[in-house]
């Protein structure tokens, strides 16, 4: 007899091929059978599914559940919008490994984590067990206690931290600290770590404002590493340079060929933005994924299918702060801070350098016209919140950027502030339609469980498959399902993962397609401390399954945790860059 018996769904099975109604099976956590409707043996329980999509469970290549995971094994708001397999341990930083005679090598974690990734101290200091020193006794905290699957790859930061100790940050290891770096990584992988993360990004920093441990590795130590991926079954690299933001340099491009050539595994990075207004990005950055081609590599772009509103702060730490010369105002105390912005050369400077070709991917945020007044907090506020700081400004005869520094200023910089997209016209979306049918472009870069008071990618799942049902219509159903299932499920070699198929993993999504849909975001204190975080409705969802166990029912979590830690070799195959 079948556990759950889903009868005459509309099932679109991550292949693209065309969709067909069919009854689904489910038994001990796979899919027993697919058959006509009407055909199939008794189940001891059952659903009428008529009108109803069913698709593979939604896997997102780019989150940072890492901490969050222990607080809310549910991963909202990914699980809500029906994501079943999510990917950790990215851009260089994990939680693991710890060295068990530096204690406070997990108060450098979190406070890194904090700054870098966006997460609630306290949220990390009391929600997580801290429990753990090697990656492996890491993986095994979560184990049986979560319900989406999750895999994760070993953050460079964790292992230079746990050989160099505080040298990490500015120092070269010696030799036999490079062994030591790599035996660390080769245990790591051993208990099923899908192999290393790293970053080089120049908007990277760790608590105490210096550029996080990686940033120091010079490309031999990134090779060794990428070596010892290659002795792997089922490993990747993940890593990410300054011109992820906006356009690579040769000596990145270099660096990316030389890492996947050596693994002789895919290399993903994030985020290819698209912008009409800048058409020579999408070629320039693309360029590495043809290279490695060439040297026997794969480089994939993770690139993002709708347009994630972020928040930003004058007060509080922001892509703000990334601007070139921005930092250094905006980390000074509340008062000396006002008194700097509201100085008329000082703004000067500070317009003239967010519209510099150093700014790269930042000059987007200097046309504070379209800056949206968010939350307000003084009486010289009232009535602001929602409107335009353009409209604002011409009432005042101010310049924008004047205006909007006086509206913060009445708050103390609390004032949220929302950007208006620059990228959101007709020819933008054409060129992400094209960009999209690169075969080594890939959806995803959510972001999912950090930023959390400053955007919410999560959603970009029902958001995308709704735009293309109701919406722009770029893409088909089938073919905008297999993007979020067995795209990335086939890039990280998930073994029976991301279609609906006899005999694979039953992790399923049901949906109404006349329905789904993301609702806005918007801010819960559901935190460990009541700390916030950007939360955003599921529409549309019926049901989600994670090996056949479901764990949400019309937006609501059912307490269930049927999810897998997944892990190399045993849950992930090699994936090969030929």
């Amino acid at each position: 007899m079948l556990d759950h018996l889903i009868r005459s769904a509309t099932v679109v099975d991550g292949t693209g091929a065309p969709a067909y109604v069919a009854d689904v099976g489910i038994r001990d956590g796979r899919i027993a059978v697919i058959a006509a409707p009407g055909t199939v043996e008794e189940a001891r329980t059952s659903e009428d599914a008529s009108g109803l999509v069913l698709t593979p469970g939604f896997v997102d290549p780019h989150t940072h559940y890492d901490a969050q995971l222990f607080w809310d094994p549910y991963a909202t708001p990914s699980m809500n919008h029906g994501v079943t397999t999510v990917a950790g341990g990215n851009c260089g930083f994990t939680l693991a490994p710890l060295n068990p005679d530096r204690p406070e090598d997990a108060d450098y974690t979190r406070r890194m984590m904090s700054r870098v990734e966006g997460m609630s101290l306290v949220a990390l200091e009391d929600g997580a067990p801290w429990n753990w020193h090697t990656f492996g006794e890491y993986l095994d905290a979560l184990e049986g206690r979560i319900a989406v699957n999750a895999g994760f790859m070993v953050g460079h930061c964790a292992l230079r931290r746990h050989v160099m100790g505080a040298d990490a940050v500015g120092g070269k290891p010696t030799p036999e600290q490079l062994d030591a770096m790599l035996g660390l990584f080769h245990d790591a992988m051993d208990a099923g770590a899908w192999g290393l993360s790293t970053t080089q990004s120049s908007t990277h920093s760790d608590g105490d404002g210096e550029p996080v441990a990686s940033r120091h590795a010079e490309p031999e130590e990134l090779l060794a590493l990428s070596r010892a991926v290659a002795e792997h079954e089922g490993t990747q690299l993940e890593a990410i340079v300054a011109g992820c933001l906006d356009q690579f340099a040769d000596e990145e491009i270099d660096l990316f060929v030389a890492m996947t050539a050596a693994a002789g595994r895919p290399l993903n990075w994030n985020v290819l933005t698209i912008d009409a207004s800048v058409p020579e990005r999408v070629p320039r950055q693309l360029i590495a994924s043809e290279r490695a081609r060439g040297a026997g590599g794969r480089i994939v772009a993770l690139t993002m299918p709708i347009l994630t509103p972020m928040n930003m702060s004058l007060g509080t730490f922001c892509a703000l702060n990334l601007i070139p010369g921005w930092g250094e105002i905006l980390s000074l105390p509340v008062p000396e801070r006002i008194e700097r912005l509201r100085d008329p050369g000082v703004r000067a400077d500070m317009l003239r350098r967010a519209d510099s070709k150093e700014a790269g991917v930042f000059r987007r945020l200097a046309n504070f016209g379209r800056y949206v007044i968010g939350d307000t907090y003084s009486k010289e506020n009232e009535g602001l919140s929602g409107r335009v700081v353009k409209d604002i400004a011409a009432e005042r005869g101010q310049d924008a950027f004047h205006c909007l520094v006086d509206i913060c200023a009445n708050d103390e910089l609390r004032t949220v502030l929302w950007p208006m997209p620059t990228d959101n016209d007709p020819a933008s979306w054409e060129l992400r339609r094209q960009t999209w049918q690169h075969e080594d472009v890939m959806l995803g870069g959510s972001d999912a469980g950090a930023h959390l008071d400053r955007m919410c990618g999560a959603p970009y799942t029902t958001r995308f498959i709704g735009d293309c049902l109701r919406g722009r219509g770029l893409v088909g159903l089938e073919e905008a399902v297999k993007m979020l299932t067995d795209d990335p499920a086939r890039l990280f070699g998930l073994r029976e993962r991301g279609r609906v198929q006899e005999g694979w993993h039953a992790d399923l999504v049901l949906f109404d397609p006349q329905r789904i849909e993301a609702g806005p975001a918007t801010l819960v204190h559901d935190l460990p401390g009541d700390s916030p975080r950007l939360d955003a409705k599921a529409i549309g969802i019926v049901s989600v399954r994670v090996n056949g166990v479901e764990t949400i029912r019309d937006d609501q979590v059912t307490g269930a945790v049927p999810g897998t830690v997944l892990r190399s070799g045993r849950d992930t195959q090699t994936v090969s860059t030929k």
